[in-house]
């Protein structure tokens, strides 16, 4: 086991032997990355003219206006090249790739946002790249597994277990063990053993950096909370980076599924249904059953049904530095509909989980209150999900035409 990358009683490094070469030399990478005076510079250089970085903070008048309370601020990650917070990621790994001469990526997948980041990474950067998908999440979402198929990537449907994201891991880290010398994992959240969730927080926090500088431009002072949505944590740890050593609240939300008591959920830090295990690798609370078996999850968003969570967010829940919350289905898609009516933005179904809980908060706060919602991605990909949520009687027609068309 390795001793470092511990949150308090949260982290580790729980290995086999075989891979902890593999991880030592990981480590050693991205050591000398921080350390290294330009490597920051030229991250942020890959970000601004391949990913339109910065992303703006965008102030949400009409939705203030409705609620009456607090002003209330969009960080855009939507519109990040492929519609998502991912790119930060993997494009950093990706330079940490390039450092250590691979040829080869593979990655997991629960929404498709970070397979869809991570193949348009390797092209770009001229990886060959498989990712890892459980079979339900590859229904889900479709249109993202045809975009990594066309960008040259090999989608690996995963039949074991739930067939959901946490069994996606499991084979990707059975892929990387057999080959370890070409390949890197570009895990896609802050989970995992240790170096991967300090670095997947480190390449995020362009994030909060952004959003801290913006505000403080835009309003000259700070907000008083900010909202993320919390399956793995990368976005959420993304923005909570920029506002850690302030005196701002920061919400974590989770997906609260069919309801709390309803035990279809996926929430981890705001429900007494997990608790603290070992599992792939790391330490932290799980939804898992007395033996340690891990629980079937449920949300109506493929990128929030993880049964685990970031070491670190464990520990802000334990040292109380971040509140949780969870907003159910029925809350999200009612967000969902707001935000798109009355300021013309499409969150994806798992950064509608922050709208909602920020809706709930906003009108008990004053107009000289600010509050920043992280959107972490574009609701495009989940028009299947939010088309039959919304039994949109046009989109069923189109559907069954289409059908009709491949004599399906």
């Amino acid at each position: 086991m390795h001793k470092r990358g511990y949150y308090a009683e949260f982290g580790g490094a729980f290995l086999p032997e075989i891979l902890n070469a593999t991880f030592d030399e990981l480590e050693a990478v991205f050591e000398a990355a921080k350390a290294d005076p330009d490597f920051w510079p030229a991250y942020q250089d890959v970000m601004a003219t391949y990913s339109c970085r910065a992303t703006p903070l965008t102030f949400a008048a009409n939705l203030t206006r409705h609620f009456g309370g607090a002003r209330i601020y969009v960080k855009r990650e939507d519109l990040n090249h492929t519609g998502a917070h991912k790119a930060n990621n993997v494009m950093g790994q990706g330079l940490l790739v390039k450092r250590m001469g691979k040829t080869r990526v593979i990655a997991e997948t629960g929404a498709g946002q970070h397979g869809v980041a991570t193949a348009t990474m390797a092209a770009r950067f001229g990886f060959e790249c498989t990712i890892y998908m459980g079979e339900v999440d590859v229904e889900r979402q479709r249109p993202n597994v045809f975009w990594m198929e066309r960008l040259g990537a090999t989608v690996v449907p995963v039949r074991n277990g739930t067939r959901i994201l946490k069994d996606a891991i499991n084979e990707a880290f059975r892929d990387w063990v057999g080959n370890m010398d070409t390949t890197h994992y570009v895990l896609g959240t802050a989970c995992g053993p240790h170096p991967f969730p300090e670095m997947v927080t480190y390449f995020q926090s362009i994030i909060g950096r952004e959003a801290r500088r913006q505000i403080l431009e835009r309003e000259g002072r700070l907000p008083k909370r900010v909202y993320a949505c919390v399956g793995g944590g990368s976005n959420a740890m993304g923005l909570f980076s920029g506002f850690l050593d302030d005196p701002v609240e920061l919400v974590g939300v989770e997906a609260g599924g069919k309801g709390l008591a309803s035990g279809r959920h996926a929430a981890r830090l705001c429900s007494a249904d997990a608790s603290v295990g070992v599992a792939q690798g790391y330490r932290t609370f799980f939804l898992q059953d007395s033996d340690g078996q891990m629980r079937e999850t449920h949300s109506i968003s493929a990128g929030l049904d993880y049964v685990g969570v970031s070491p670190i967010l464990a520990n802000f829940k334990q040292s109380g530095r971040a509140r949780f919350e969870a907003a159910t289905d029925a809350e999200v898609l009612e967000a969902l509909s707001l935000t798109m009516r009355r300021e013309g933005l499409i969150p994806a179904l798992e950064s509608a989980h922050a709208f909602a809980q920020a809706f709930k908060e906003a009108p008990d706060m004053t107009p000289e209150d600010i509050v920043i919602i992280n959107q972490s991605g574009r609701g495009d990909k989940d028009i299947f999900t939010i088309a039959e949520a919304f039994e949109d009687p046009a989109w069923r027609e189109f559907i069954k035409h289409k059908a009709e068309q491949y004599d399906a």
